[in-house]
């Protein structure tokens, strides 16, 4: 029996994907038979990401480029349809934090989350549909927050850009669901890694998280993987403009 989940020949490329949400992503992709490229600025560490998803049966290579090079977007796509004719799933998943007051934060600060957190997906997004619309198939799945429908103090840079994450994902999916090309995102509520180390090292944080979080805890890494492979699959078929919340309950909770 065919199994919608499954990603079979798919080529994936998944950004940020070194450490955290994005090798659990990437790693969740390969185990689901896609071969997955994944994409940080380290080099190194993209490696050992490749040879955890080889040891473990799956297929994948890097490309180690600045997601807010728009040129390096480029070649690094086309060295993508070299070697392998054509990209079927793009996640977007890069992205960064600066936390600080508002009276403290600068607008050096602001646009560089912007340019990474924003810009980069609307680039990213452009160049992966070029190669996507011509062959009538796609998936686009952007990697947005919690804080993507709610805020918090602190961040203003980064409320603002996952608002617009959403936003982008719909607007996306508006233009490209015509040309067979699914756009999707997920929200992630407060998840285990090292982007976090900082807040989940507060003690008041902490408890405030699992207080506000009806499963009372943190997420574990990966438990974001099946939501990627849901909508990077064909059982997501007729899911478009999405925002899908993998957050414990936190969003819904008074």
């Amino acid at each position: 029996m065919f199994n919608q989940l499954r990603l079979d020949n798919r080529i994936a490329l998944v950004t940020g994907a070194s450490r955290g949400l994005g090798r659990s992503i990437a790693l969740g992709l390969a185990s689901a038979g896609a071969r997955v490229v994944v994409n940080a600025r380290n080099a190194d560490a993209l490696a050992r990401v490749v040879t955890e998803i080889e040891h473990k049966g799956g297929q994948a290579d890097l490309r180690c480029f600045d997601v807010t090079d728009e040129e390096a977007v480029k070649e690094a796509l086309a060295s993508i349809v070299t070697d392998h004719r054509r990209l079927d799933i793009l996640v977007n998943n890069a992205g960064t934090v600066v936390r600080s007051p508002l009276l403290e934060s600068t607008t050096e600060d602001f646009r560089h989350v912007v340019d990474t957190n924003l810009t980069s997906l609307y680039v990213m997004s452009r160049e992966a549909a070029r190669l996507m619309v011509p062959r009538g198939y796609g998936r686009i799945v952007n990697i947005g927050s919690v804080m993507s429908h709610i805020g918090r103090a602190n961040i203003v840079s980064y409320v603002s850009t996952k608002h617009a994450v959403a936003g982008l994902t719909k607007a996306l999916a508006n233009e490209l669901a015509a040309k067979g090309i699914c756009v999707n995102g997920i929200g992630p509520g407060y998840f285990g890694t090292e982007f976090n180390r900082p807040l989940m090292e507060d003690a008041e944080f902490t408890a405030m998280v699992e207080g506000r979080t009806p499963v009372a805890r943190w997420g574990d890494p990966d438990e974001i993987a099946g939501a990627a492979i849901f909508l990077c699959s064909e059982a997501a078929s007729y899911v478009n403009g999405h925002m899908l919340m993998v957050d414990g309950g936190l969003t819904i909770k008074l």
